[in-house]
């Protein structure tokens, strides 16, 4: 993501960044990345390609920046009314989305467009928010949960691991595999 800051966060910077990244997803799902231009995307936006380069700096910036919007949860995690619950549902939903195809290249983007560890930070911190939610709620029902240092190591961790360095069948009995040891601590 470009460090510069935005001098406006709603109006017609809103409305620039939402039409950038709209045209950058569809041309993605039309094309591919092989031979993905910033003319092209800013054509498709309806912005001029200086906008993008302005904003973004470069391809590789733009794509992360739509990758890190992309992997921005939606709301809070469901709440199921247990830990066990919670977590299992979490970390099935953690690795279902990040382990798909399109998932995985949302990863792939956010981190080589991420020279100084920024993006990596966000997808971490996005994690640890619903994750903490969870915790939360247990700990607010009389249940007793791990810290949030342990569960990012117990669940995120390794999912993310066999997604960036292990491809294969990921499942569900994988990731609720993780939350049974993380709770059997």
């Amino acid at each position: 993501m470009s460090t510069r800051p935005t001098t406006r966060p709603g109006g017609r910077s809103a409305r620039v960044q939402q039409s950038v990244h709209d045209a950058a997803r569809d041309l993605v799902a039309e094309r591919g990345r092989e031979g993905l231009t910033v003319p092209m995307i800013a054509a498709r936006a309806g912005v001029t390609p200086s906008t993008v380069y302005r904003r973004w700096g470069d391809l590789q910036e733009l794509l992360a920046d739509v990758a890190i919007a992309h992997l921005r949860p939606d709301g809070p995690p469901d709440d199921l009314g247990s830990l066990r619950d919670d977590l299992d549902a979490w970390a099935e939903l953690f690795l279902d989305e990040m382990a798909s195809p399109p998932g995985r290249a949302y990863v792939r983007d956010a981190l080589s467009g991420d020279p100084d560890g920024r993006n990596a930070g966000q997808c971490s911190a996005y994690a640890a928010e619903q994750l903490t939610v969870i915790l939360e709620r247990a700990v607010g029902r009389g249940e007793e949960a791990p810290g949030l240092e342990d569960t990012m190591d117990a669940l995120v961790a390794p999912m993310m691991y066999r997604i960036l360095f292990r491809p294969g069948a990921l499942t569900a009995d994988y990731a609720r595999g993780l939350v049974d040891a993380l709770l059997a601590r």
